[in-house]
């Protein structure tokens, strides 16, 4: 009986021990962690429009015009003017300067 007793628990035993044995590999500490890689950079690229804002409210005159334009390092650039025919191509390097009724620059946008 006993032979029979050790056949029927040998399977559970090998069993335990390997979980036992694999439990001892794991580890809970932040020791034995490795550093989570950084998140990738963000894939959508700034037109710069956000750094803009003291044209804000500022005549949309030819000299502002060169400026931003000189400042953008011949990056793509469109004065958007009331009425003004745009495409709808999407090109979030091109900046694009609107300019209200009045002729005064009212923002900017990245598309």
């Amino acid at each position: 009986m006993k032979n029979r007793l050790t056949a029927r628990l040998a399977p559970a035993f090998t069993l335990a021990t390997a979980i036992v044995a694999l439990s001892a590999c794991s580890s809970t500490g932040s020791d034995n962690m490795a550093e989570a890689p950084p998140p990738p950079p963000s894939m959508e690229p700034s037109c710069g429009a956000d750094q803009l804002a003291a044209y804000v409210g500022q005549p949309a005159s030819d000299e502002a015009i060169a400026a931003i334009t000189a400042w953008r390092g011949g990056k793509p650039m469109r004065v958007l003017k009331p009425g003004t025919a745009v495409t709808m191509d999407f090109r979030p390097d091109r900046l694009n300067v609107q300019v209200d009724e009045q002729g005064k620059i009212k923002g900017f946008t990245c598309t």
